[in-house]
This record gives structure tokens, sequence and C-alpha cells, in this order.
């Protein structure tokens, strides 16, 4: 365990993590906070200014990731046509305020730095739509570009 000046109290099991709480969209949550890392606990500065960029912007930030997310899911819910056949795992989801009630922010993962060309970070939900494989959001330069499994997040 050691005590970073940024990413606070971590712990290392082949990963460097710690729980943590974060606000997000008016409501405190439970993270996990995971960071990319030998166990040598020396991080990469891409890695500093990539967390402490999201960590400041990160009100303005939450509010852009629930639209790629509902994108990403009209977009599976077609794919498995769930459009035409009614299933109750995948409802019709019309807004980002209903698309609450079905996604909960579990984790953020700080990766090497600069492994997609700029400040990289990604963040993953569980859904109740894929309780297996939940909801990744990679971000870049703090915009998204890439929605799909929690995997892709990590």
């Amino acid at each position: 365990m050691i005590n970073d000046s940024i990413f606070g109290e971590i712990e290392y099991d082949y990963i460097w993590s710690r729980n943590s709480k974060i606000n997000f969209l008016n409501k405190e949550v439970d993270i996990m906070l995971i960071i990319a890392g030998e166990d040598d606990g020396k991080f990469e500065g891409g890695q500093y200014e990539a967390y402490q960029v999201l960590i400041n912007y990160w009100n303005s930030i939450q509010k852009t990731l629930l639209k790629p997310i509902l994108d990403y899911y009209k977009e599976r819910r077609k794919e498995l046509g769930y459009d035409i056949e009614f299933n109750e795992y995948y409802p019709e989801i019309n807004s980002t305020k209903e698309l609450l009630n079905y996604i909960t922010l579990v984790g953020i993962k700080v990766p090497y730095a600069n492994i997609y060309g700029g400040r990289s970070i990604g963040i993953s939900f569980d859904c109740t739509w894929d309780e297996e494989n939940g909801v990744g959001v990679r971000l870049n330069n703090e915009q998204v570009i890439e929605v799909g499994y929690q995997d892709i997040a990590i």
C-alpha cells in the first residue's frame, strides 16, 4: 500500500486500486479507482494529468456520458431485435433521465499514459440489461471515443 500524492492511498494486487466515493449527477456513489502501473508504484505524468483533469472537470464531463450510453443501448437493443420483439431486460428507454434508472457508475480506470494518443480514462457502469458485461466508456481528452462492454474501459 502506498499513499500517492494524487491518487491517494492505493493498494497493489496486480493492479493499483482503492475504493472511493464520487458524486455522479447529484448522487454520491461508491466506485473502484484503478490505476495501471507496475508494482513499484511509479506512475506516468500523463496518468496524473488525465486523472486531475477528469476530477477538475468531472461536473461537466459526467453529463457528456449519458447520451453516448443511451445511443449504444438503443443500437444494442435494435441489433438484438428487441425494438420489435419485447424483452423485459431491454425495455424501451427514450431519455438520458430514464437511463439513470438502469445504470450505476462503478469504476474509473486510469490506463497508461498516451495509450490512445491523449489523456485517457475509462469509466465503468453496471447496467440492468447486461449484468455480466456492463457498460464501459472510453474517454480521450475528456471526449467519449467509445462505448461498449465494461472491458473497453479497463
